[in-house]
């Protein structure tokens, strides 16, 4: 595809599937190109580095989250909207996780999450100090409950990479981390539940438990406020 016919936004949308398959260490501008049908000199024509693309990437999958109105909205339901949403958008790129610890990531997509999420807060009753708290609370545990799966695209990509049959190493591992659980009571009850069968997985509803908990959190204290 000529630099003329090619577009930033076909350069960002064929990067995040790049992305979504082989993660951060598998994007480069050959491989993009190779998809594309495109060299890759035409893509440093729209966009200059590997960073940029990133950062691009990073912050177009935001618009992926379909946020809520708030007239007429209870607050946490609002929330638990966005937050789940956030969730999904995560799980869905694991990438992403790893781009925050690597990259400056920053962009409209992400600004206008930003902005729902204070407006959100600050309607339910939270001063703009404490709703600027609330939202990175908030975050911080959806970012951090969507960590397992990233971590586990990444685990098993890099095993396969390395030659290693990445479901039998994991299964190995597993084993090897019951027999040491054994050791510790309160795991060792936990060996002979039905649970035993994902040691490392979280129970299910975990997700909804911790955010609800959390929110119920903010509901005492702005009651308390009050």
């Amino acid at each position: 595809m000529p630099r003329d016919t090619l577009t930033a936004e076909q350069i960002v949308s064929a990067a995040i599937a790049l992305l979504d398959e082989e993660g951060l260490d598998g994007l480069n501008m050959r491989a993009l190109g190779n998809r594309l049908d495109s060299a890759a000199t035409a893509i440093y024509w729209h966009i200059k580095t590997k960073d940029e693309l990133v950062r691009l990437a990073g912050d177009a999958i935001w618009a992926e989250i379909e946020l809520p109105e708030l007239d007429g909205t209870d607050w946490r339901d609002a929330a638990t909207a966005m937050a789940t949403g956030l969730h999904e958008m995560l799980t869905r790129h694991p990438w992403f996780g790893q781009a925050l610890g690597s990259h400056l990531m920053y962009g409209p997509g992400k600004s206008r999450y930003d902005d729902r999420s204070l407006e959100l807060l600050e309607r339910a009753g939270f001063a703009p100090a404490d709703a600027d708290r609330a939202a990175a609370t908030v975050f911080i545990y959806v970012a951090g409950s969507a960590l397992g799966s990233a971590v586990q695209v990444s685990l098993t990509r890099r095993l396969s990479r390395s030659g290693r049959d990445a479901d039998q190493t994991l299964a190995d591992t597993m084993t090897k981390a019951k027999e040491i659980a054994m050791d510790f009571p309160n795991l060792r009850k936990r060996m002979h539940t039905t649970a035993a069968e994902t040691y490392s997985a979280a129970p299910d509803n975990t997700f909804t438990f911790g955010l609800q908990t959390i929110l119920t959190g903010f509901e005492s204290r702005l009651a308390a406020s009050r």
